[in-house]
Formats: structure tokens, sequence, C-alpha cells
């Protein structure tokens, strides 16, 4: 049966436009009513578009490299949801081939079965330098050739929508192709210096991966990939906003030098005992080969997070989950926003204790 909701909304961010004081009616959270206030509805803080996680490698014990299938993408977005987020990008780190064909198949299977909210498949890696590998396992990270690519892609069936790489170690060939096949190449995982950086996004790079970690830092004499991703004027990145991958200070830092060139990514794995990795998840975040692997963010803990610890506004805080992320994955232009009429979720939260909530 279809669950309406009706509301009277404070705040509300249509992907357009601010509004407020509005009344509102939500079936199976889409729009289908949209009023300045008039009735008694119970109130609300703020309704806001979908959050949109770029990269996310599981939920619930569901490793998606453990078991890429469309079962798993089906609990994702079932857990993802629960807390706002109806678009997922699933990501696979640095694996053998066989994993990411499986990969392709489970996004495919779960496409033509009427599956929600998976955008594509984001492969980070194994074309990585291995010196900034993080987590990822050594035995898997190579530089591809123009074969390898053309294979891959030949059986990506526009499932691949990402692919993060170290730039340094892929010939320029190999971005251009990329480039022309659609894909959103990200520079993540690299030695890449400022000069390199720069070039790449020069060359068809036009992503960053989790800002700051596992790249060349930015040094006083070498400002490294960081430095030309904070300078440069097109090129957007991800930002992982959990208190341990980058400091609340530097999150906020890098949000005035880029403005809506930064987006939020969850970067959540999910207990793993399978596999090249056995995420652990320790106090709120998780170790795998002994490093720190991933985050047990969700977008709507990192929309708080945002607020709380890295002082943002709230309009602030919704470009980097909702507009930003939209704008980065270029997949659909009503992604990140919703109107009367159209499939597009909402979002209804609710201001408890200083964290927002999800109203049921």
């Amino acid at each position: 049966m279809p669950v309406e909701k009706r509301f009277l909304a404070k705040s509300i961010f249509t992907g357009h436009e601010w509004l407020s004081n509005h009344e509102v009616i939500l079936i199976d959270n889409k729009l289908v009513h949209l009023e300045p206030a008039q009735s008694g509805y119970p109130e609300i803080d703020l309704l806001i578009p979908s959050f949109i996680d770029l990269q996310v490698y599981g939920a619930a014990a569901q490793l998606f490299s453990v078991y890429p299938t469309r079962d798993t993408l089906d609990i994702m977005y079932q857990e993802f949801s629960k807390s706002g987020t109806h678009y997922f990008l699933p990501t696979i780190a640095t694996n053998e081939i066989s994993v990411v064909n499986s990969g392709i198949r489970a996004v495919n299977e779960y496409w033509k079965g009427g599956g929600k909210g998976c955008l594509g498949l984001h492969l980070e890696g194994p074309w990585i330098n291995p010196d900034r590998r993080g987590a990822h396992d050594l035995q898997f990270i190579h530089s591809p050739n123009l074969a390898e690519v053309k294979g891959l892609l030949s059986k990506s069936e526009g499932v691949i929508k990402m692919i993060t790489l170290a730039p340094e170690v892929c010939d320029k060939a190999i971005l251009e192709y990329l480039q022309d096949a659609k894909i959103l190449v990200s520079a993540g995982h690299t030695m890449a210096t400022y000069e390199q950086g720069i070039a790449a996004f020069s060359n068809g790079v036009s992503l960053v991966t989790h800002l700051f970690n596992a790249m060349s830092p930015m040094q006083h004499r070498a400002p490294g990939l960081v430095g030309a991703a904070l300078l440069h004027d097109r090129v957007m990145a991800s930002i992982i906003p959990d208190g341990y991958h980058v400091d609340w200070s530097v999150i906020k830092l890098s949000f005035q030098l880029m403005g809506n060139r930064l987006f939020a990514i969850t970067d959540a794995v999910t207990a793993s005992v399978e596999g090249p990795y056995r995420h652990t998840l320790e106090n709120d975040h998780y170790v795998a080969n002994g490093v720190l692997s991933g985050s047990a963010l969700t977008m709507l803990s990192a929309f708080n997070n945002l607020i709380l610890k890295a002082g943002f506004t709230i309009q602030d805080a919704v470009a980097l989950c909702v507009s930003n992320p939209a704008s980065a994955i270029k997949v659909n232009t009503m992604l990140g926003t919703f109107e009367k009429g159209t499939d597009m979720p909402c979002v209804p939260l609710q201001l408890r204790d200083q964290r927002y909530e999800i109203m049921s």
C-alpha cells in the first residue's frame, strides 16, 4: 500500500529554490502537493531532495565485492533509503577482474529487474599508485594498457560510470579513451605532482577521490595533487566527513576554497570476513589490512557532521550532500531536485537534540 505523509515544512529546498512554511503531501516520499501553509499538518524542520552517495561499498555485512549480486544491491538500497539516501554508486576497491565482471552483471540484473537507486558502478582501482594504496590489496594493483581498458569497457554495457585511478600510471591515450567513452575519471590513490595533476585535469580527469586521503599532500614547496585540486577552477572532489579521514577545519577550509566543487561521500564499508578486504569496526570507523579502510557513515550522519562538527550552514551542508554530488555524477538532470508529478524522492527531516532525523 502507498504510504502518505502530510507535513508543514518550515524550510524546503527543491533543488532549484529555498521555500519556507509550505504544506506538503508525500506519497512513498514523492511530492504530490506543495502549497503555502494553510493547514494544521504536523511540522517538520526541513524537506530536501534525496542524499546522493557516490562512493559506498556495502551494507548490513554484505560487502558488494564479496557478494556482487542484485540481492546485495537491493539490501544496499533498502538500508541507505532508511537514512534518506535513495541514490548511490556501489564501489569496488582494487580487486581481481572476475569480481569486477560479477559486479557489472549484478548492476545490469538489478536494473533489468526494476531495482531502484543504483546509479551504476564505481571502480576504485586497480590502476592506482602502489605507494598510495592505503588499504588496497597490492597484488591487484598495476598500470593498464589500452587493450585492457578497451576490454573492460566492452563488457561494461554502460554500467561503469566512474573510475578512480592514479593519472601518473596511465598513458594520456588511456585518459582520452575513457573520456571519449563518457566515463567519469577521478584522480585518487596517487603520487601525482601538482603539475601532473593540473595536466590530468586538462586531459579528461574531472574528479578527485576522497580529497587529502591517499594522495600527494600539499606542502609549501610541493603543492601536490591536493594543491592542484584546491586551485583548479573546474575539477570537483569528494571528501569524507567522519572526523577520522580529514580534520573538520580542513573540510571547512576546503569548502571555502572550492565551494560547489566539493561534495561529501560516506566511503562506507561494512563488516566482512571474506575476500581481500576484511573490514573490522573500531569505534566508529573501519580498519582492513592494518590501516584505516572506510567509514561507518551514512549520508545523514555526514550531513549532521558538516553542520555540527565543521560549522557549515544548513544550505551549504545540503549542497555537499545533495546538489554537488548530483552535479558530479551527471547521469540525470533531475538528480538533486524534486517536483510535483515526478518520481524524485524527498527527505523529510526533523531537528532533535541538534541533529536531523528522518521523519516517518
